[in-house]
């Protein structure tokens, strides 16, 4: 219930304060949508905590960039300027944070929901995620292309990247790989630790 409170009160904050209500609320449908899923589930499955802190976690790194747009961050912009890169780093923040954050999630509710092999469990979560990436890359390449054809690259973020799609998705498939791997050393090294965790 906390991290309901507190997620809603800066999901309109960022809409309140956002310089780009149009871009605000495309950028959120799916925030919108995941929100439903877990708020909609909730009776007939409870993650576990660090399942829903991760999550928790993940949706307001979005709602950051949402806020701001991505290209424009603002901790972006802080850590491009920290790091000397040519571009701000934001977004390939949240892409790798999309595998490392939510494939855990993923993992808790196959192994606890469904009968299936755990190798399974442990594989599905990573191919999910590069799934999930790549129909969000064409998702957000048909809206721009629809609804922000004057805008192009910039609606798009790419900061003058031709292969910025490409570098996110597998910034996304390495965060997950880091997390499921991180996890099945813990579970063996550490196993009364790892079943408190869930």
């Amino acid at each position: 219930m906390m991290y309901v409170i507190v997620f809603t009160a800066l999901w309109v904050w960022t809409f309140i304060t956002t310089s780009d209500v149009s871009n605000w609320i495309i950028e959120n449908i799916l925030t919108a949508g995941f929100i439903g899923m877990l708020v909609g589930t909730y009776r007939r499955f409870q993650f576990s905590d660090l399942s829903y802190l991760m999550a928790f976690v993940y949706i307001c790194l979005h709602c950051h960039g949402a806020h701001h747009t991505y290209a424009a961050s603002p901790v972006g912009a802080w850590l491009q300027e920290i790091l000397h890169l040519e571009r701000n780093p934001y977004d390939r923040i949240v892409h790798f944070s999309f595998g490392f954050l939510l494939a855990y999630p993923m993992r808790d509710y196959f192994i606890n929901r469904f009968q299936w092999p755990t190798w399974v469990c442990w594989v599905l979560p990573a191919e999910i995620t590069l799934s999930f990436s790549g129909m969000y890359e064409l998702i957000e390449y048909g809206v721009a292309d629809l609804f922000f054809p004057d805008l192009g690259t910039n609606y798009l973020g790419t900061q003058g990247d031709p292969w910025d799609a490409q570098k996110d998705m597998a910034l996304a498939f390495m965060g997950a790989i880091l997390i499921l791997s991180s996890t099945a050393v813990a579970k063996q090294l550490f196993p009364k630790n790892y079943i408190k965790l869930g």
